[in-house]
């Protein structure tokens, strides 16, 4: 084979060598980094429930609700109960005012056994808890007190829950 042809034929060739070789082997790497954040706050959220005693006949009605608390994972939270817009109304006996006139005395109670009154003061009368990130649901206990004279009528009262976190 002559030189020439030899020539020609490496021309030839050599694009098809170079279709042949790996990408890698003509690039270069570097490596960085790439840093990823994100803040998770604390959020809490309460939704109430109506307690409905029923029909009052002059004897001690109890009954019972849920106030459902949902908080992010960990979060520690207290629920409070204020008065009630009842006139005269303190924690201990609330108020609900009749459509006709007067009020009928009820209380709210963090426990079953109705021993323990449920209140507005962080740290002293509230109920406490921790976040799961689900909703928690927590029980309120309710009584009417036997022996109130009344009027006949509808009596309602309307309780603010506030949820601190």
């Amino acid at each position: 084979m002559s030189n020439a042809n030899r020539h020609r034929l490496i021309h030839q060739l050599l694009p098809a060598v170079f279709l042949c070789m790996t990408a890698s082997s003509f690039a270069a790497t570097s490596t960085g980094s790439l840093s990823v954040s994100s803040t998770v706050l604390a959020a809490c959220s309460v939704t109430g429930a109506s307690l409905a005693f029923g029909s009052y006949t002059n004897a001690q009605i109890d009954n019972s609700a849920a106030v459902s608390v949902t908080c992010t994972n960990g979060t520690s939270y207290n629920v409070g109960l204020d008065a009630g817009g009842g006139s005269g109304a303190t924690m201990a006996s609330r108020k609900m005012t009749g459509s006709v006139s007067g009020t009928l005395s009820y209380s709210l109670y963090k426990d079953a056994g109705r021993s323990t009154v449920w209140g507005n003061t962080v740290g002293s009368d509230t109920a406490i808890g921790t976040g799961t990130g689900s909703a928690q649901s927590m029980s309120v206990y309710g009584r009417v007190p036997s022996g109130q004279n009344v009027d006949a009528g509808v009596y309602s009262d309307t309780v603010t829950v506030t949820l601190t976190y």
